[in-house]
């Protein structure tokens, strides 16, 4: 197994875009971490420059303690599934598989011995034959996984690989994926837009946006404390309450307002007065019926019926409000009462939209 350092790398295209910019990573030998961000923010660009497939800009890159910047992409004893399967047309599946192999002049005997396995463990074994165009989006999705197994370098980067996917392959193969890292320990970098497979699968997150790491941590350090409003907002579902407002103090008692609602604090709040943004997660709001001291009153507009749960959606002054409760007897149209559970609450910076307080 292979560690990765990235040392304050850079890339910036011929056209001017800052794809990526002064990152550094420590990914440590064996781990499976999760590159996640919206759509431009460079994760599939620094997934490429560690496959050598772009060149860095500045920095540097170390991969198992070896400088590998002089190293050409076939020497860094990785393999990279890219999202579109980019499996060859041409070749059965059996052949598909053992490319890399026999690109490195392995025996047809030990290759061999490396694809049946593999196919067994992936339920290929019966479509060995067949041409990736009579396969399904699923199937051309485990012969590219298949493919990276056979020849089961020490770094396997996986860009999108799921994305193709309809939403119940997408949950089995997230399944696969993490009893495949649990057999084979090999160090995993996984590229991903989606929170539910960084969730899901990541021992720990790196989020990004336009081009910078905005945090790192495990999937529960990312969504109970977010460091930045980015990471408050792009995990969770449904999305986190935000207020822009301010802390006032009135005769010793703290109040969070924002011109239209305000909502006392708990006594032994420490924040002073000063414009804040607060953030409340549907799951941590608590809904009464009748009003009890220091709560907040709104008007119920719409249930989601989730069968486990409702997702309740209230107005409140000018302020939307979303709610995420088990209870299941609520009436569209009539008043209810929401605290806040005070300890799970996230405070940021109006400026800087950093955390205020961890």
């Amino acid at each position: 197994m292979s560690s990765i350092s990235l040392h304050n790398i850079s890339k910036v295209f011929p056209d001017g875009t800052r794809a990526v910019q002064e990152i550094s990573l420590e990914i440590r030998a064996g781990e499976f971490l999760v590159l996640v961000g919206p759509s431009g923010c460079g994760k599939s660009t620094l997934l490429r420059l560690i496959a050598g497939l772009d060149e860095l800009t500045g920095g540097s890159i170390k991969i198992g303690g070896k400088d590998a910047d002089s190293l050409l992409p076939k020497d860094r004893d990785l393999a990279l599934v890219f999202q579109n399967y980019a499996l060859f047309p041409n070749l059965s599946v059996y052949d598909n598989l053992a490319f890399g192999l026999k690109a490195r002049k392995v025996s047809k005997v030990i290759i061999k011995e490396k694809i049946i396995p593999v196919s067994q463990r992936l339920g290929l074994e019966e479509l060995l034959k067949r041409k990736p165009n009579e396969l399904s989006g699923g199937q051309r999705q485990r012969v590219a996984l298949g493919r990276l197994l056979v020849r089961n370098p020490s770094i396997h980067l996986l860009d999108e690989p799921l994305s193709n996917l309809d939403a119940n392959l997408r949950t089995s193969m997230r399944h696969e994926l993490a009893k495949l890292h649990n057999e084979y320990q090999k160090t995993t970098l996984f590229v991903t837009h989606d929170q539910v497979e960084a969730m899901t699968l990541g021992q720990r997150l790196c989020v990004m946006n336009q081009g910078h790491i905005i945090q790192v941590g495990t999937p529960t350090e990312i969504y109970d404390f977010p460091e930045h409003r980015f990471v408050a907002e792009f995990f969770g579902s449904p999305p986190i309450n935000l207020f822009k407002g301010e802390i006032q103090s009135v005769q010793n008692n703290s109040f969070f307002t924002n011109g239209s609602i305000q909502i006392p604090l708990p006594k032994d709040s420490d924040l002073s007065e000063r414009e804040i943004e607060l953030g409340i997660r549907p799951e941590d709001w608590t809904v009464h019926n009748e009003a009890p001291s220091h709560s907040l009153s709104a008007t119920l507009q719409r249930i989601e019926n989730l069968g486990d749960t409702r997702i309740l959606h209230f107005s409140a002054q000018e302020n939307a409000i979303i709610a995420k409760s088990e209870l299941r007897e609520f009436r569209v149209g009539r008043q209810y009462f929401l605290t806040p559970h005070w300890n799970r609450v996230h405070w940021f910076d109006l400026q800087t939209e950093k955390r205020v307080l961890r």
